[in-house]
């Protein structure tokens, strides 16, 4: 209990060691104030929109894996999904829009912005619309001084596919930052937010992100469905041909020795009949496939229920007063390291010189 007193009693006397150098604390507290107004109004207002999807799960948890998946997803553990015959699971979905092929993609989407609606693209909104923080310029500049070479927007290089230019590397960097994909693993929804200075531009690449998002998992679910039913499509197409061919030859065969009674006529007549009989056989087997790969086709494609739909955000998602809360509370903090430590140690330190 002597013990417990005595600390509060020092956790006291450090308090009033503070407050009673209070001119000391305000210095420190209005210094760091009007630091954080200028770091506050230098850093652009940013918009955040979201599209919030509901994805068609795939058949992998049917029955007693899919109660147990249930179950388990109530404790926020995933089971049974990823045992589907998808290598691509929601929780990949993340991963997809950080990749660089993807990210690519995004260059020459048509955006417009909220007070202009003269057409333009993204990376051009990125390199002329947005607007950086003045800290940010020396490296700006020194990245244009050493970069001029480098246009904008060119992606890979043609001589050499695997090699991408720094420029395109940090614009990617820079919207790969900008977007989110969060996955509830309780009932697996989909969140898509982007965030851009304009709100109307975070708007249209949350709607762009989510159609993309959508366009990259049908087409990759219904790779395989699609691939049988060109395949099937062909052999369909070819065997039509061959047996019209071999209809022709019946039945011009059949025309011209129709008043023949010989044996051989006969004879090479049902050879012709049973070949052109084959080729029909071949040609209905081919069309039943080709029609059972489109209807896989159908099958495979997932649905996705939008649950909330990209709006241009009213409200801008960085809030100024943040910036000034924090840096208030680090002026504090360093008049309490300052007055309690440092102040001591700097002291002892000059002494010694």
């Amino acid at each position: 209990m002597e013990e417990k007193k005595h600390k509060e009693i020092d956790v006291v006397a450090l308090i009033l060691k503070v407050l009673k150098e209070w001119r000391l604390l305000l210095k420190f507290v209005s210094i760091a104030a009007v630091i954080g107004i200028i770091v506050a109004f230098s850093i652009p207002r940013e918009y955040t929109s979201e599209v919030i999807l509901a994805p068609e799960l795939s058949s992998g948890g049917i029955g007693m894996s899919g109660n147990l998946s249930d179950l388990a997803s109530s404790f926020g553990i995933d089971l049974g999904k990823k045992s589907s015959m998808d290598a691509i699971y929601p929780e990949l979905y993340p991963d997809i829009f950080s990749s660089t092929d993807f990210l690519l993609t995004l260059f020459d989407v048509p955006v417009r912005l909220k007070d202009n609606s003269t057409g333009r693209t993204y990376l051009d909104h990125l390199l002329k619309d947005t607007k950086a923080p003045f800290w940010t310029y020396p490296k700006a500049w020194l990245i244009g001084l050493f970069k001029k070479s480098e246009t904008p927007g060119k992606g890979k290089s043609a001589k050499d596919s695997y090699r991408l230019s720094q420029v395109d590397s940090e614009i990617c960097e820079g919207i790969a930052g900008a977007m989110v994909c969060l996955i509830d693993k309780k009932t697996s929804e989909i969140t898509i937010s982007m965030t851009d200075q304009d709100p109307m531009v975070a708007a249209i690449m949350a709607d762009t992100l989510q159609r993309r998002l959508q366009s990259y998992i049908t087409e990759y679910r219904t790779k395989k469905a699609r691939v049988d039913y060109e395949y099937y499509k062909k052999m369909a197409a070819e065997s039509k041909l061959r047996y019209e061919k071999a209809q022709h030859l019946y039945a011009s065969y059949s025309d011209s020795n129709a008043d023949l009674q010989l044996q051989s006529f006969k004879s090479k007549e049902e050879q012709l009949e049973n070949e052109m009989q084959l080729q029909y056989n071949v040609y209905s087997q081919m069309a039943a496939q080709m029609k059972a790969a489109e209807a896989k086709i159908q099958e495979r494609t997932p649905a996705f229920t939008v649950i909330q739909n990209a709006y241009m955000p009213v409200k801008p998602s960085n809030h100024r007063s943040r910036f000034l809360f924090i840096f208030v509370f680090l002026g504090g903090l360093l008049d309490v390291l300052w007055v309690l430590f440092l102040r001591d140690y700097y002291r002892k330190a000059k002494q010694k010189h």
